[in-house]
């Protein structure tokens, strides 16, 4: 039995390169001799079924052990929050008011601050709304949101936080 086993893989690695669905049968006619029949026929049958299964698993990519030991695989979503991951707010200190110039369609210029963020980093937020009167060394509460028109501006201020006021209402 153990002769035919070997007898039966050495075929098999011959064959793999190949179609293994054509090589079923031979792999069968291979190693069913004429004068034993019955049981080692059939245990070489289902050997071979076996192998061929697990040929088939091969190509896949994937085997039944790896997808039970590491899960499914999940592709990792990029992480596009300027502030970090899971940081909503970032509190920063702002170092100069400059104003950005938009992309090509829009011409209305863009009022910002360069701010330095709580986690360490220097980037320059925008000022939403009408008028406001910030300075250097004002604070300044960010939020992430950024401005589609304006390149390099990936951060917001928030309005009616620390030293930015809400937008004055205009009165006629």
């Amino acid at each position: 039995m153990n002769f035919l086993v070997k007898n039966v893989v050495s075929a098999a690695r011959s064959y793999f390169p190949r179609s293994i669905e054509a090589s079923k049968p031979q792999l069968t006619r291979l190693c069913a001799n004429p004068g034993t029949q019955g049981n080692v026929l059939s245990t070489t049958n289902s050997y071979i079924g076996n192998l061929i299964q697990g040929f088939m698993q091969m190509r896949l990519g994937s085997s039944l052990n790896r997808l039970h030991r590491l899960g499914q695989f999940k592709k990792k979503k990029k992480n596009k929050n300027p502030l970090g991951f899971g940081t909503p707010f970032a509190k920063g200190v702002v170092l100069k008011t400059v104003i950005r110039k938009p992309k090509k369609p829009n011409s209305a210029n863009r009022k910002c601050v360069v701010v330095r963020l709580s986690n360490g980093k220097e980037m320059v937020a925008f000022v939403p709304g009408e008028g406001h009167n910030l300075q250097e060394h004002n604070i300044v509460l960010c939020r992430p949101g950024k401005i589609k028109d304006t390149p390099g501006v990936k951060i917001r201020c928030v309005r009616g936080k620390y030293d930015l006021p809400h937008v004055i209402k205009k009165t006629n």
